[in-house]
């Protein structure tokens, strides 16, 4: 299906309303719930906002959530300026770059609660997080210039690179290998997983124009094995094989779709579909396999459903569409969610569903 969007891209997504009345019910909204898709009307709607939230007490104003996830002690923790996202068995982390801890949402147990640590393990600047499906999370922080190793008993295991050896900033898990950004160095650095040893760099020629990196912040691994690598300063993604060969190339600069102004976060669907944050034009974009534009979504420069303000980090998860199916609109079917930090305004975790009108 064609999923293109031929809207100017800095225009505002138009919002289509659905009256949502249910007669004699206490817990009825007061006020028509107002559901935005992407792409705008006459196209077929593929993604819709479902909900955000930036404190225990928030989650868009709605009690049902609040309720299930964080059950009877409201202690009204706010998030302060998440970056990066990811989510592990029923559970959401997110690293807080102002407040140096990660924020844990657990979904199966309805917990919400944040994670600091003290001593060797103290966490300083933490930019984005990778957690093992054994439940080890791998945290970038950038002014220590490590990644800090923590069990998912939240015991430190220790780091991986020396201080002031690299830079880290994005973080991935692939079978046996732990893939880490290098703002200082400009490439991606492969560790084995388990012994902590460098195994090669990407690009694989540091002197290859076409593979190059220049300020290389997040990174993501999809289905195939292939390496997706955000670069902030030059403003594409770059695309190599599981043994960091160079494949293809992803925008350029400007501000039309296709294009980046300051891309950060990455991720990819299991159909091959890449997704890429632009915090400048404040919207994330949606790339075929091939690296095709298909369309975008996100409100920037509003306060009303879905704003986006200054986005960093994304996460997209197929086990957890349950929980806010809830958030759909009549009709709309969830397929699977995806999830998107933003560092200001008040909705710091945006839930978006990608899914499909029944």
């Amino acid at each position: 299906m064609n999923l293109i969007a031929s809207a100017r891209f800095g225009r505002k997504a138009t919002l289509v309303t659905l009256l949502l009345t249910i007669a004699g019910c206490a817990t009825a909204p007061k006020t028509p719930r107002t559901y935005v898709y992407f792409p705008t009307p006459p196209d077929e709607p593929r993604v819709q906002f479902l909900t955000s939230f930036s404190s225990e007490r928030g989650f868009s104003g709605s009690s049902r959530f609040l309720d299930y996830v964080v059950g009877s002690e409201k202690t009204d923790a706010a998030m302060a300026k998440p970056y990066g996202i990811t989510l592990q068995r029923g559970k959401l982390y997110v690293c807080d770059s102002f407040s140096g801890a990660l924020e844990i949402l657990d979904l199966s147990k309805g917990k919400l609660r944040y994670f600091t640590s003290s001593g060797e393990g103290q966490m300083r600047l933490p930019i984005n997080i990778a957690v093992d499906t054994d439940g080890t999370r791998y945290v970038t922080d950038t002014t220590r210039g490590q990644v800090l190793i923590y069990s998912a008993k939240d015991e430190y295991l220790g780091a991986v690179g020396k201080k002031e050896e690299f830079k880290p900033v994005g973080v991935a898990i692939n079978g046996g290998r732990l893939y880490v950004t290098d703002l200082k160095n400009h490439n991606v650095r492969v560790y084995d997983k388990t012994k902590r040893e460098l195994l090669f760099s990407i690009p694989r020629d540091p002197n290859d124009e076409q593979s190059r990196l220049l300020s290389p912040t997040n990174v993501a691994i999809d289905r195939q094995g292939r390496i997706l690598v955000s670069d902030t300063g030059g403003f594409f993604i770059q695309i190599y094989d599981a043994q960091g060969n160079h494949i293809r190339m992803i925008g350029e600069q400007g501000l039309n779709p296709g294009s980046f102004a300051l891309p950060k976060g990455v991720a990819a669907d299991r159909e091959g579909r890449i997704y890429v944050v632009d915090a400048a034009t404040q919207v994330v974009q949606l790339f075929d396999s091939a690296g095709r534009i298909l369309m975008y979504f996100g409100n920037p420069n509003t306060s009303g459903p879905g704003a986006t303000d200054l986005p960093a980090g994304i996460a997209v998860d197929y086990d957890n569409a349950k929980f806010f199916q809830q958030y759909a609109a009549p009709g709309f079917k969830v397929e699977y969610l995806i999830f998107v930090t933003n560092q200001y305004g008040d909705q710091k975790v945006s839930v978006y569903g990608f899914g499909h009108k029944k």
